[in-house]
């Protein structure tokens, strides 16, 4: 075997003033870079980034480097959760070009300033973007497609891109107005020992909708809006005998429904509508040996035109960083128990209109 040969390469910032922002505060960008390619030593210092090592690491991470630069450019706020995904895309692009040197384009498709830095909606002084290559698969199949599920575990993002690109699709007038909709099913608690008449017994099942819905329109429009039709929140129930044209309809926690009451949901679809459905199969409530509607349709529905299945993992999982391995080790779990298990694993099927 040869001698493994030890580079040295330095990266250049030219604005020092960028500097703080590429390093991360408390420096946590740089130090994913360094949990990233443990056997590369990095030293900063002023402007410049030294990195020393073998030389395919070190190039490795000096470019990982250079794209979070490309990033910053692009408007992104870089955090350690934009290096980890940047790292990991990174990753997965040379592993693709490694295995298809004829494959052109293949790494520049899969570049994290290509995917991170894609608008979805801008309100309330912040932006809305897909954070990962799989959301932003997802949020490209919604935007394609009539109908698109979006299944993945908690934390993905599911509901919350679906309904960022329903109000920027009712800001841009693609459609009349935006339908949001899910099961009543209870999860330990039954609806009767809840206080208050009908309404205030749905509440609690619709209330994540609200908190959305409240992170991307101005609180005091929505009571106007929901007046006026523009917006309705409303259980699934509620859907039954009637046809929604020229609407953005969700429906959230879908893995709550029935095999009959999801047929039900996707014969509203009118002329001029966009149908999202999200779920988590994994997290059903129903009674046991009901079959759940989400699992159902995804096996029925898949292959049809026009029709998008987006299924999002561990990795798409955007909210604090154990909340990934959590639902990476409940599926290993799952798995050993037998044929109920099964974790989520990426699947992007879509076919073209």
């Amino acid at each position: 075997m040869g001698a493994r040969v030890s580079v040295r390469q330095v990266v250049i910032v030219e604005d020092a003033a960028r500097m703080p922002d590429l390093m991360g505060s408390g420096d946590e960008v740089m130090r994913e870079i360094e949990r990233a390619y443990p056997s590369v030593q990095i030293l900063v210092r002023g402007n410049e980034i030294t990195f020393s090592g073998e030389e395919a690491d070190v190039a490795a991470a000096a470019g990982a480097v250079e794209e979070l630069r490309s990033v910053m450019a692009a408007g992104v706020p870089l955090t350690p959760q934009v290096a980890r995904e940047s790292v990991r895309m990174l990753s997965g692009a040379r592993g693709v070009v490694a295995a298809a040197a004829g494959a052109a384009g293949a790494e520049a498709s899969a570049r994290p300033v290509s995917v991170l830095s894609r608008s979805i909606l801008s309100t309330r002084g912040r932006t809305i973007r897909p954070k990962t290559e799989g959301q932003a698969a997802y949020v490209q199949a919604i935007e394609s497609h009539t109908i698109t599920f979006g299944i993945g575990p908690a934390g993905t993002g599911k509901t919350y891109l679906a309904m960022a690109q329903a109000v920027a699709a009712l800001q841009a007038k693609k459609v009349n107005r935006i339908v949001l909709t899910r099961p009543a099913v209870e999860a330990g608690e039954r609806l009767g020992f809840l206080p208050g008449g009908l309404n205030e017994k749905i509440d609690p099942y619709l209330r994540p909708l609200y908190d959305a819905l409240h992170d991307m329109v101005d609180p005091e429009s929505i009571p106007r809006l929901m007046e006026a039709g523009t917006i309705e929140v409303a259980p699934l129930a509620y859907m039954r005998g009637r046809t929604l044209n020229d609407a953005f309809i969700i429906l959230d926690e879908a893995q709550n429904t029935t095999r009959e009451q999801m047929k039900m949901f996707l014969t509203r679809l009118g002329f001029g509508s966009t149908m999202v459905v999200t779920g988590d199969v994994t997290q059903v409530d129903l009674p046991g040996g009901t079959q759940s509607g989400l699992r159902a349709s995804r096996e029925i529905l898949t292959g049809i035109d026009d029709i998008a299945i987006c299924e999002l993992s561990a990795e798409d999982v955007v909210r604090h960083r154990l909340v990934s391995d959590i639902i990476t080790a409940y599926a290993k779990a799952d798995e050993s128990r037998g044929p109920r298990g099964g974790g989520q694993q990426r699947r992007f099927k879509e076919e073209r209109s």
